[in-house]
């Protein structure tokens, strides 16, 4: 498996990784998932070198997770997600490539901070912790349990209300 940024000849490809991986808790039609990410494409706040494929040896794309800029108060962060797994192929690590590479990636940009809506146990994994005891406060306070953060390079985690790229909003 092989972890790169997205190209736009991926698009469709990602579209679908996303709406696979989404579709079961979709309700009555598309994943919600899918139409954000294809408003987060469109956005100002979208990190091409940021947003990455996960692709098999025949170059078939299994995995996508697209990273945004957000803001925490009024310092730059970064937004990971949605992150998605083709199902027949989740739980063979590809997830937990597509995470590393972003934190890596985004550390490498200078980056001081990654934050995502998510799993504790799964997240937890790479060095994130509920955002509300790093005293970041989630758009929506229902989320605070699933809602993490982690510091990035060595930087201390700023305080503050966090926002997503204006695409998150319009959920």
């Amino acid at each position: 498996m092989r972890v790169r940024p997205e190209t736009p000849s991926d698009r469709g490809a990602a579209l679908a990784v996303i709406e696979s991986a989404f579709a079961a808790g979709a309700t009555g039609g598309r994943p919600v998932e899918a139409a954000l990410l294809e408003q987060l494409w469109a956005s100002p706040a979208y990190l091409p070198a940021l947003s990455l494929v996960a692709e098999d040896d025949d170059g078939a794309i299994r995995g996508y997770v697209i990273t945004t800029r957000a803001r925490i108060g009024s310092v730059p962060s970064l937004g990971l997600g949605p992150v998605g797994i083709l199902p027949e192929f989740q739980g063979r690590g590809i997830g937990s490539l597509l995470v590393e590479e972003s934190i890596y990636r985004a550390e490498k940009l200078g980056e001081t901070s990654l934050v995502l809506l998510g799993s504790p146990t799964f997240y937890g994994r790479f060095g994130f912790a509920r955002a509300d005891e790093r005293g970041v406060h989630p758009p929506d306070p229902a989320w605070r349990e699933h809602f993490m953060i982690r510091a990035l390079g060595g930087n201390r985690v700023p305080v503050g209300a966090f926002r997503y790229a204006a695409p998150f909003e319009a959920l």
